[in-house]
Order: C-alpha cells, then sequence, then structure tokens
C-alpha cells in the first residue's frame, strides 16, 4: 500500500479561483473541499495498475490576510476551520508589509508580502521524507521556490516520490522537468469538490456558506 502526503500551498492553490470562476460560468468555488479534492486525484500517483494508495496527511499552508477587510479576515478563518474540521493540519504564516517606489512616477506605495510559508511548506516536505512517513508526496503548487528543496530530497531519500500537482493555470515546465510524474488540477475538480452548504463539524457544529461565496 502506498501512503501518500499532500503538502497544500494555500495561496497558489487559491488564486486560480478566480480563473477557475470564471472558466465554471461564474460559479463561485471558494467553498472548496480540499480532502476530497486530494482523494479525487489519487489515481494519479500510482505508477503500476495494481498499485494501491491511501492517503496519509494533508498538509496546508497559508496565512491570515491582516492588511485585508475583516470580512476577508473572518472568511479566511472560517475556511481554516472548516479545513482542520475534516483533519488538515494547518500552518499559519504571516504578511510583512514592503514600501516600494514605482519606478514609473517614482513614488512610494505599500504591499504585503506573505512571508515563512514557502519555507514551513519545505521544511514539512524534509521531515517527511526523514522521518519515512510517506512514500509518496504531492505538492499541490506552482512555485518554483520549492524545487531546491525537492532536488534535495530527491537526491537523499530516491525511494519517496515526490511530484506537483499544479493548481489551474499555474502549471510550471521548470517543476514538471523536475518532477515528470507531476499533473495539472483542471477547472471541473474546483467545482466538483465543494463543501456540504451547511457544512456540518464533528462535534455537531454547524456552519454555512459565506454569502459572498454564493
Amino acid at each position: 500500500m502506498k501512503r501518500v502526503m499532500f503538502l497544500v500551498d494555500g495561496f497558489n492553490l487559491y488564486h486560480p479561483v478566480v480563473d477557475a470562476q470564471h472558466d465554471n460560468g461564474g460559479q463561485c468555488v471558494k467553498w472548496l473541499d480540499l480532502r476530497r479534492l486530494c482523494s479525487n486525484y489519487l489515481h494519479m500517483i500510482g505508477t503500476r495498475v495494481r498499485d494501491q494508495v491511501t492517503l496519509r496527511e494533508i498538509h496546508h499552508f497559508s496565512a491570515t490576510p491582516t492588511h485585508r477587510s475583516k470580512g476577508k479576515q473572518d472568511r479566511h478563518q472560517l475556511y481554516m476551520e472548516c479545513l482542520k474540521s475534516s483533519g488538515i493540519h494547518v500552518y499559519l504564516g504571516r504578511f510583512k508589509k514592503k514600501i516600494v517606489k514605482c519606478s514609473l512616477c517614482n513614488e512610494y506605495e505599500v504591499r504585503h508580502e506573505e512571508k515563512e510559508s514557502d519555507v514551513a511548506m519545505a521544511a514539512k516536505l524534509l521531515e517527511l521524507c526523514y522521518s519515512g512517513v510517506a512514500d509518496s508526496i504531492v505538492l499541490v503548487t506552482g512555485d518554483t521556490d520549492l524545487a531546491p528543496a525537492v532536488r534535495t530530497c530527491q537526491r537523499l531519500f530516491p525511494c519517496i516520490s515526490i511530484c506537483f500537482a499544479f493548481p489551474y493555470r499555474r502549471a510550471s515546465e521548470e517543476l514538471e522537468r523536475l518532477s515528470p510524474g507531476s499533473f495539472k488540477i483542471s477547472h471541473k475538480s474546483y467545482r466538483g469538490n465543494q463543501y456540504t452548504d451547511p457544512l456540518e463539524f464533528p462535534d455537531g457544529t454547524k456552519v454555512t456558506k459565506p454569502a459572498e461565496w454564493s
């Protein structure tokens, strides 16, 4: 039995939602059931017809958007609770303020950069490989910043299969060459793997999809 782990770059998965919504006729797909999505791609992991795979864990890396409106922060927190309710491990980084000078107008503007998530994801990849708890690890991202960590793990742990699941319209030729077994997540997968509304947590608590996501 092949043990599979998923490591998910939350914002790299989230930002393609806008593209997916457009290609799904405008239907909002932010109420994404991540466990079901990952489970439905397990068939892409086996290298042989007789391979049997089991989803062991999902690790989700994100950051609280403290620079955005309270409504956006509340919706982000609610979604993180939904992920946790289905047994997904959630890791939260932070956003750092950055002052940038415009090269065209020479004026300064404030931007915010997500910090820590990439490093946390790379560290978890190394930890899982070192501990030997997985036979295959899937990185749900198209971010090439993770390439050095993947190369290191491939060199140190050649028996562990590492591949990428590219969010919609986030495929990377560089990462495909690095991990030939990688695959793409279709926009239909966003639409087909949504939480129920309302969603009931294991303790009986029920939460409803935000009205803004209807």
